[in-house]
C-alpha cells in the first residue's frame, strides 16, 4: 500500500556528491531522505522557493510534453528500493487511463514540483520501512 509523502527539506551541498532530499508522510511522523544529484536538487530548491526561470527547464519541458499530448499528470509513486538504489513512476492519465512511466525518484519529484499544482508524492509502505532500517 502506498503512503501520502511531501517533501519536508533538501540539503544541497555545493563541496559534495550527495544532496538530500527529506520525505515525511502527510498523516503521520515517518520520514525518510534520499540521496539525490546536484542538478535535481538545485531545481527542486528552485521552485519550492517559486522561482522561475525564463525559459523552461528539463522538468518544466516534461510537464509541457505531458500537457501538449492532451494527458495530465498524476502523482508520483516511489515502489522499489533495491541494493540502496529507489525506483519511482511518474504517473501520466490519459483518457482515465493511468499510464506508469519509469523515472528516477529525483526527477519524478523534479516533475512533482513543477507542476501547477504539484503532484502528490506516494512511497510504498515497503520502500518506507526499508529506508528507515537502513538510516538506523
Amino acid at each position: 500500500m502506498a503512503v501520502e509523502m511531501r517533501l519536508v527539506r533538501i540539503v544541497i551541498s555545493e563541496i559534495s556528491d550527495g544532496q538530500f532530499v527529506y520525505l515525511r508522510e502527510v498523516d503521520g511522523a515517518r520520514e525518510f531522505a534520499m540521496v539525490i544529484g546536484l542538478f535535481e536538487a538545485s531545481r527542486i530548491d528552485l521552485r519550492v522557493r517559486n522561482e522561475r526561470p525564463p525559459r523552461p527547464l528539463t522538468h518544466d519541458l516534461i510537464v509541457n510534453i505531458v500537457e501538449s499530448l492532451g494527458a495530465e499528470l498524476d502523482s508520483v509513486i516511489i515502489h522499489e528500493l533495491k541494493e540502496g538504489t529507489y525506483y519511482a513512476k511518474l504517473r501520466v492519465k490519459r483518457d482515465g487511463e493511468i499510464i506508469d512511466i519509469d523515472s528516477r525518484p529525483s526527477d519524478a519529484i523534479a516533475t512533482a514540483v513543477c507542476s501547477d499544482p504539484p503532484l502528490p508524492i506516494f512511497v510504498e509502505e515497503d520502500v518506507i520501512d526499508e529506508s528507515m532500517q537502513q538510516t538506523e
